[in-house]
């Protein structure tokens, strides 16, 4: 599977809605960014699992990239989205992402895509810097950088 980064990513089945669906009837470029934010949610909780998470006490997205593979139609089941930690600095990381089907053995991949988010205190309004615990835990987590067919990469 050559959209896999090493090690394995975290993976996390996301429900499609009916309403993700636009006028073509796959589902809108911008559903794409509810998929990855209902994936992020979830496994940045599951990574921080008994710690205060990040998503609590501010985080915000200052980034997104999505490379679009194949049109993805609406069904019932859900998508499959591998996550994984691509960057970690100052006061936040990036995290990569591939929006795959699950029952097609992951061979067919939608979409791939990645997200920056910083950490943020909203009572100063200013981003604040990774503590060591956190970046041990991302660490956890990091592979290869995301590979976007208009990067070379």
């Amino acid at each position: 599977m050559p959209d896999l980064p090493a090690p394995q990513p975290y993976r996390v089945q996301v429900p499609l809605r009916w309403s993700d669906m636009d006028a073509y009837g796959h589902v809108n470029n911008v559903q794409y960014l509810r998929l990855l934010e209902d994936a992020r949610v979830v496994g940045i909780r599951e990574w921080f699992e008994g710690r205060a998470s990040m998503v609590d006490e501010g985080i915000v997205v200052s980034r997104h990239a999505i490379e679009y593979r194949a049109p993805l139609t609406y069904r019932p089941a859900p998508v499959e989205v591998d996550m994984w930690v691509t960057t970690v600095h100052g006061a936040g990381f990036d995290l990569g992402y591939v929006v795959r089907d699950p029952e097609d053995a992951g061979d067919q991949v939608y979409a791939v895509a990645e997200t920056g988010l910083v950490l943020y205190d909203f009572a100063s309004g200013r981003p604040r810097r990774l503590t060591p615990e956190v970046r041990a835990g991302l660490a956890e987590h990091q592979g290869d950088a995301v590979r976007f067919r208009w990067a070379g990469r």
